[in-house]
């Protein structure tokens, strides 16, 4: 801490944490720029687009990384986060899985709209003549397995953190992350084996977007919780002091939820 910062720190009157000004806000702005035009680009097929969005992918994942890594400054070593700050970054990370919330909802409103009343287009039936829905009680039921044991363990790991017991804590961390890992696999050779692609009616454009925009956040989730269970083994976190554990639980609790009207409105239900 250098001696400006322990000025800063004596005369403060407040509990709040004034950020100071960084590069990261805009840097990130500009990738994910960068990002979206590479992805719309490699959509159309036009050359290069692959390339820019690899290129914007990196470097977000660049600048998130710093980023992040001067929170944990912040937090862990600089004692900015006191409990007030702490609480405002937990309300912030729910307004947060509230709008994720609303972005599911908009895909499971195209979907109810579509499939209660088929429309004359495809037939008035669903599924639309033609297309063969997946097995429910397949991978899908597999994958349900694979998602509420990767909860239960998340759960059981952060009261073993809570208690102390670091083995136990390392271990369900651990097998949350190669659960999440195989259901993403299990997700991807799904969708490979899978008779209808995206562009096959309403049916497919809502099946993929639902599953798909699901499966992004179970990757968010996995790197959110992985890079939890890093701090657990570098000793980066304590008890008392580990909201990016706690948050990391909260996001994927959510995913787990999310996954279950998936599964019983669209794979069930869609299929029969």
């Amino acid at each position: 801490m250098t001696n400006l910062q322990l000025i800063k720190n004596k005369y403060q009157s407040h509990t709040y944490h004034l950020v100071d000004q960084s590069p990261w806000p805009i840097l990130i702005s500009w990738t994910l720029f960068f990002m979206a035009i590479g992805a719309v680009l490699s959509i159309h097929g036009y050359n290069n687009g692959g390339l820019l969005l690899s290129l914007g992918f990196f470097l977000t994942s660049t600048v998130m990384y710093f980023w992040l890594s001067d929170v944990h400054i912040e937090g862990s070593y600089l004692g900015h986060h006191t409990k007030e700050v702490k609480n405002g970054i937990m309300i912030g990370f729910i307004l947060f899985v509230i709008s994720e919330v609303f972005a599911f909802i908009s895909v499971f409103w195209a979907y109810f709209h579509s499939s209660i009343v088929p429309s004359v287009e495809i037939g008035g039936y669903w599924p639309p003549l033609g297309i063969v829905p997946l097995n429910p009680f397949s991978i899908p039921l597999l994958n349900t397995f694979l998602l509420l044991s990767s909860g239960a363990f998340i759960t059981y790991g952060h009261h073993a953190f809570i208690a102390g017991k670091r083995v136990f804590t390392i271990n369900s961390f651990f097998i949350t992350v190669v659960l999440a890992v195989v259901f993403t696999l299990f997700q991807y050779i799904e969708y490979t084996d899978s008779s209808f692609s995206i562009a096959d009616s309403v049916f497919g454009t809502t099946f993929y977007a639902s599953t798909g925009l699901h499966g992004f956040h179970v990757i968010i989730g996995t790197i959110f919780i992985f890079i939890g269970f890093l701090r657990i083994i570098n000793y980066n976190v304590t008890k008392h002091g580990h909201l990016g554990i706690e948050t990391s639980i909260l996001y994927w609790h959510f995913v787990d939820v999310v996954w279950l009207f998936l599964f019983i409105a669209v794979y069930f239900w869609g299929s029969n």
